[in-house]
């Protein structure tokens, strides 16, 4: 059989990934809605200490078995100093220290946070206690999420309904993993 001229195994080619390059774009969008952060941070108010109660399992935690802390303080530059940390199943503590921008001054809970310059990261303040007790952080790929508190142990009432509320957001809580913290 003879391919018309129109029809050359180039245009057939370029045909179809041009299909499957619209599939997919249809595709995601008919299944990711955009991610929105809380409407307003006092960054004042939400530095400080904050311990990890769950989290989706990512490769930079892998080394961590207990007592996830992150840290937070305003830098003179306006930068805000990062600095996490845990106990490894050995028992030795391990940090790894950043820092973090803010990319939406209207809201303040958009923030882009490196350990490794120049590469960043999304880090979105999705849900927040009203009086900054707890806040969950996520980024609009939905790959990274996780669960602070205030306190290295959340009432199961809270937990419930914060994870409630990440199935409007886009997140499988099925999928956090409650960590272990010392009291």
């Amino acid at each position: 059989m003879r391919i018309p001229c129109y029809m050359t195994p180039q245009k057939l080619i370029c045909l179809g990934l041009a299909l499957v390059g619209a599939f997919s774009v249809a595709r995601a969008a008919s299944t990711d809605s955009p991610l929105d952060s809380v409407p307003k941070v006092d960054l004042n108010r939400y530095v400080g200490r904050w311990y990890e109660i769950a989290k989706y399992p990512n490769r930079f935690e892998r080394k961590c078995d207990s007592n996830v802390t992150a840290t937070y303080a305003i830098r003179p530059d306006g930068k805000i100093s990062v600095v996490n940390s845990c106990t490894t199943q050995e028992g030795r503590l391990t940090q790894s220290i950043g820092w973090a921008k803010v990319v939406d001054r209207k809201t303040c809970s958009k923030l882009k946070v490196t350990f490794f310059w120049p590469f960043f990261g999304d880090y979105w303040i999705i849900d927040l206690g009203p009086n900054y007790d707890y806040a969950v952080i996520g980024e609009p790929s939905r790959k990274y999420l996780w669960v602070l508190s205030r306190t290295p142990n959340m009432d199961d009432e809270l937990y419930a309904e914060i994870t409630k509320r990440l199935a409007d957001k886009g997140y499988d809580a099925s999928k956090l993993e409650r960590m272990k913290q010392a009291n």
